[in-house]
C-alpha cells in the first residue's frame, strides 16, 4: 500500500476556523434575537403610553367637566334665593351631626376611663372640621392626682386621643372640689 503523504502547495497554511465562525454566527444570532426582543418592548412600552395619554387626556378632560358644573352649581348656589336654602341646609346637617354622637355610648367609654373619686360635672361634646368628636369636660375632684390618674388613662385610651387641661379653680364655700376643664378627642365613629 503506498504510503500517501500530505502537501500543502498554498501560500497560506490551512486553518481550522469553523468554531469561530460557528460561534461567531450564535453570538450574532443570539444579538439579531436581543434586537428584535428590544424593539417588541420598544413598540409595547409605546403603545403602553399612548394609552395612558389618553387616559390621562381622558381624565383631565372630565376633571374640566365637572369643574364647570361644579362652579355653575356653586353659582346657582350662591343666588340671594338659594342662600337660605344652603343656609338652613348647613344648619340643619350641623344638628344631625350633633344628634349622631351616641350619648350611652359616650358615657359608656367615660366610664371604663374615669377614676371612681372624680366626678363629671359638665360635658358638651364638638364636631370639629375634620368630623371628630372634640369633648370639653368640666371635670372635678378633691385633690389634683385623681384628674392626672384620669388625664393618663384619657392619653392611653383606644378610644380618646389627646388630653389637655384649659383652666382649673381652687375649691371655694359652694364648690368644695377642685375643678378642671379638660378638652379631649374622642374616638366615636360618626
Amino acid at each position: 500500500m503506498p504510503h500517501l503523504i500530505a502537501i500543502n502547495l498554498a501560500s497560506e497554511p490551512f486553518t481550522k476556523r469553523r468554531p469561530v465562525i460557528l460561534g461567531a454566527l450564535v453570538a450574532g444570532l443570539a444579538l439579531v434575537a436581543l434586537l428584535v426582543l428590544q424593539i417588541h418592548l420598544i413598540v409595547t412600552e409605546r403603545r403602553q403610553m399612548a394609552e395612558a395619554r389618553e387616559a390621562v387626556a381622558h381624565a383631565e378632560a372630565e376633571l374640566r367637566k365637572l369643574a364647570l358644573e361644579q362652579g355653575q352649581l356653586e353659582s346657582f348656589l350662591r343666588q340671594p334665593e338659594n342662600a337660605e336654602v344652603l343656609d338652613r341646609n348647613l344648619l340643619l346637617n350641623a344638628l344631625i351631626m350633633r344628634k349622631a354622637i351616641s350619648w350611652t355610648v359616650l358615657f359608656a367609654d367615660l366610664e371604663k376611663t374615669m377614676p371612681h373619686n372624680v366626678k363629671l360635672i359638665s360635658i358638651r361634646p364638638e364636631v370639629t372640621p375634620q368630623n371628630q368628636i372634640s369633648l370639653q369636660m368640666m371635670v372635678g375632684a378633691q385633690s389634683s392626682e385623681p384628674v392626672l390618674q384620669l388625664l393618663k388613662n384619657l392619653e392611653s385610651s383606644p378610644l380618646f386621643g389627646p388630653s389637655s387641661v384649659q383652666n382649673w379653680l381652687p375649691p371655694s364655700q359652694s364648690e368644695p372640689l377642685y375643678r378642671y376643664r379638660v378638652n379631649v378627642v374622642y374616638g366615636q365613629k360618626l
